[in-house]
């Protein structure tokens, strides 16, 4: 899935292959569209979620306003409270001058929540008044509420109805936003898609890079094919990203590939026993294997919202298992050097991903 720029900046998305999974998706995309409803959108991390939400937003009659994406696990509550709702200012440390939340500003517009599941139960309540009433109040404000129409997509690659029962989500806000809902397929589902969608990232960075690259060899293509893409579109627009970047010559063969997707060429259709890979098993392995540090690695992903908070705190978790709970033993095998070991906590604390060292001790 990708999108393009068109005429006056309008953002022209189209889903990508011809499976039978993409055209019902988009069969479904068009009827929503119609329609003024909240929609809900599940599916896996790095599945083309946004890219289904620009496609309702500018498939319907509000496609002429803002489309405004906000990522709810990459703010900490009290930014995404101000992303959302504005603020007014001198209402916190920072806070320059008034500024308008998203909200406001996509007034008779979309606003994408990108991964709802992330929100506090704080930030859920808040949310879910200006559903039940359409209203905002900047952070800070006294009084002065302003009513705003925007139309909410949702998106999250959680299990909502298993947090409800876990208490970590509020059914009724699941009630309100899942009036449509939209699952989109993994990669993994959808395979004759894969050598459209290589062939459309491949030409989009061999031009921005102005690359000799003119193709993929059969070989590799099969063994892309072949591969179980457990970061799905993203995963692979990242590798073909990487490819143009790194190979020099003109077509990338099979050793070009990454060893785990070399690895999986003629296995991929086999009965799958064992657990299915996860993001979190390979960031792990890319740290502890092949010693890339987590600031090149985790850090980047995250602050580019390729990740989640989950997906960090799950990399952590393995972490504090082999260092039995020492943090600093930790930072050792995310490949830091000592004087970064305070960035590291800094950073886990300020984005909710710090876990209590001694369960693990």
């Amino acid at each position: 899935m990708s999108g393009g720029m068109g005429a006056r900046n309008k953002r022209h998305v189209r889903l990508i292959g011809k499976s039978p999974q993409i055209q019902s998706l988009q069969v479904e995309i068009d009827r929503v569209a119609r329609s003024d409803a909240k929609v809900l959108i599940t599916g896996e991390s790095g599945v083309g979620k946004e890219i289904v939400s620009r496609s309702i937003h500018y498939g319907s009659p509000r496609a002429g306003m803002m489309f405004a994406p906000v990522n709810c696990a990459g703010l900490p509550e009290a930014l995404l409270e101000s992303e959302l709702f504005g603020h007014v200012k001198g209402s916190f440390t920072g806070a320059y001058r008034d500024k308008p939340g998203k909200l406001e500003s996509a007034h008779m517009g979309t606003v994408f929540l990108d991964e709802i599941g992330e929100m506090t139960l704080r930030m859920q309540g808040l949310f879910l008044r200006f559903l039940e009433t359409g209203e905002i109040q900047r952070v800070g404000a006294d009084g002065g509420a302003r009513h705003v129409d925007v139309r909410i997509i949702g998106a999250t690659h959680r299990n909502l109805r298993e947090m409800i029962s876990q208490g970590t989500f509020r059914e009724d806000l699941y009630y309100r936003l899942n009036v449509i809902q939209i699952n989109v397929p993994p990669l993994r589902e959808r395979r004759e898609d894969i050598p459209e969608l290589v062939t459309h990232f491949l030409g989009r960075f061999v031009e921005a890079n102005r690359s000799p690259i003119s193709g993929v060899s059969p070989e590799a293509m099969k063994a892309l094919v072949a591969y179980s893409w457990p970061g799905n579109v993203r995963e692979l627009e990242n590798l073909i990203e990487r490819m143009v970047v790194a190979v020099q010559h003109d077509v990338i063969d099979l050793q070009d590939l990454p060893s785990e997707v070399r690895a999986q060429d003629n296995v991929a259709f086999r009965p799958r026993r064992e657990r299915r890979r996860t993001i979190s098993d390979d960031l792990y392995a890319r740290l502890t294997e092949q010693r890339e540090s987590f600031w090149t690695t985790v850090y980047p992903m995250y602050m580019d919202r390729e990740i989640t908070r989950q997906h960090v705190r799950e990399v952590v978790r393995r972490g504090l298992e082999e260092a039995r709970g020492n943090y600093k033993i930790v930072a050792r095998l995310f490949n830091m050097e000592t004087r970064e070991y305070k960035r590291f906590l800094n950073f886990l604390r300020k984005h909710d991903c710090q876990l209590p060292f001694k369960e693990y001790r």
